[in-house]
């Protein structure tokens, strides 16, 4: 077996041989190893361990390095291997180990963002108590969804190594179309407005990636343009009243309505059955497969942390946010909404065909050409989702206003998401994204600019901070990208 999981490797394999720049550095029987002088020689070409690794030493390139896990027994009859049984042992240290080691070869995944949200409610909370309260959370977290959205869509045009500006005026296109549609004089269903709107941002989408994978023009240039002639189109459809209110009841209902508080317990506990079943599932299955899977214990933990952060927030939602007169309570739709999303474009990114091609593109184009993908195709499809995801944030941002106008700022809101994604976890390099970053990265967002509200700071001060972060972010991901191309490939 030739593989860079760590844990798989010393789940199967009785020796080890360790390549670097293609040739062989270390070998020998597996319990003579251990993830941290792996890592060392794959990336240094020798071990800090005495007697472990030869040659190369010292030399810090950039390279590939690989480990091959040699299974000495023969499959038994029936053609089951014994990785089976060696794929079902794992303890909890083992895979803390493997996760420490993974960390220290730069894959912290979602752990700075994580971190970097609570560093950032520590510090509001402490300049004022409100912060954290149940109104201003839900508060924060709605004004977020705009940017959740949209970077959800951004995500798909990152993973390929391209960017997107115009992001932020295709969502408003989205929210023009919609509310003209469900005008008294036009008077479409709502459901069909916001499927035309969708429909309008998509098609967006698709003349901008066809501009930049057949005619190969530099996605910077193609957004940027898109960015200046949408606003202006956006100008146009209004025309010069500025503002047009939106009367149909639902689509406010989007972003300014609420579940009851018994619907939002269902929605959430039906959530956390989903959940614990698929990762139950997938556990299972790896378990089956010969591959290592974390203890049971760990996924049990798993699943009761998701079950009392799922309570949490129905708690949260279904606290009193009104006043004596106007009491208000309940789930935001917008919730399920973005929650949708997530779950959606996380399994076609994680589980498709199409999003196995948009990271092999991103990770690689010229090799995903030589293996037969259709990049112009797959490149152009990317551009799509993007578009129609950033439609469905435009609804929500004129929902949320009951209206939608000139003043839209898409230049702020697009600069924001892609913010947003890079400060969750996507590398604007190419090849690493997710829809969950996006989702971080917007909490981070919308609580640094919800936070200095509260503190009553300029907005000069809110566009510094938030470059501060994003600058922080990028730095991150360079650092983590240049110890990848040594540790983790």
């Amino acid at each position: 077996m030739v593989s860079h999981n760590l844990n798989d490797v010393f789940a199967v394999a009785d020796r080890i041989v360790v390549l670097r720049l293609g040739r062989t550095v270390a070998s020998g029987e597996a319990s003579g190893f251990d993830s941290q002088s792996a890592v060392e020689l794959m990336t240094t070409g020798r071990s800090s361990r005495e007697g472990v690794g030869s040659g190369a030493g010292g030399v810090r390139e950039s390279a590939k390095a690989a480990m091959l896990g040699l299974r000495e027994e023969q499959p038994p009859e029936g053609g089951r291997s014994a990785l089976v049984s060696a794929g079902a042992v794992q303890t909890f240290g083992d895979y803390a180990q493997g996760l420490w080691s993974r960390v220290r070869a730069g894959e912290s995944g979602v752990l700075p963002v994580v971190l970097g949200a609570a560093l950032i409610a520590g510090i509001f909370q402490a300049q004022n108590a409100d912060f954290l309260s149940p109104g201003n959370l839900m508060n924060l977290l709605v004004q977020g969804s705009v940017f959740m959205l949209i970077g959800m869509g951004e995500v798909f045009v990152l993973i390929l190594g391209e960017i997107d500006l115009s992001l932020g005026f295709v969502a408003g296109i989205g929210a023009t179309i919609a509310t003209m549609l469900v005008q008294p004089n036009v008077a479409w269903p709502w459901w069909a407005a916001i499927a035309a709107a969708l429909a309008a941002t998509a098609a967006l989408g698709a003349v901008q990636g066809s501009l930049i994978t057949r005619l190969r023009l530099p996605s910077f240039v193609v957004t940027l343009a898109g960015l200046l002639g949408f606003q202006g189109a956006m100008i146009e459809l209004l025309g010069t009243g500025g503002t047009i209110p939106i009367p149909n009841q639902t689509i406010n209902n989007l972003a300014s309505g609420t579940l009851s508080p018994t619907a939002g317990w269902i929605l959430v506990a039906g959530a956390v059955i989903a959940y614990a079943g698929v990762i139950v599932m997938r556990d299972g299955r790896r378990r089956r497969s010969g591959l290592v899977a974390p203890p049971p214990g760990l996924t049990a933990l798993k699943i009761l942390a998701a079950a009392v952060a799922g309570m949490v927030l129905v708690v949260l939602c279904n606290v009193n946010r009104g006043v004596a007169r106007f009491p208000f309570s309940g789930m935001p739709w917008v919730f399920p909404i973005v929650f949708g999303v997530l779950i959606a474009w996380s399994f076609v990114l994680g589980r498709t065909r199409f999003g196995r091609y948009v990271y092999a593109i991103g990770g690689s184009a010229e090799t995903a050409r030589r293996a037969g993908v259709d990049l112009a195709l797959i490149r152009t499809l990317a551009f799509v989702l993007a578009g129609m995801t950033a439609g469905l944030g435009g609804v929500i941002y004129a929902s949320r206003l009951n209206s939608i106008s000139t003043s839209f700022d898409g230049g702020t809101i697009v600069l924001y998401v892609v913010a947003t994604a890079v400060i969750g976890g996507a590398s604007l390099f190419g090849g690493r994204g997710q829809p969950l970053h996006a989702v971080l990265g917007g909490v981070v967002i919308a609580g640094i600019v919800n936070g200095m509200a509260l503190l009553g700071l300029p907005a000069a001060v809110q566009l510094m901070a938030t470059a501060a972060v994003l600058l922080a972010a990028i730095t991150v991901d360079v650092v983590v990208r240049r110890r990848g191309v040594t540790a983790r490939l």
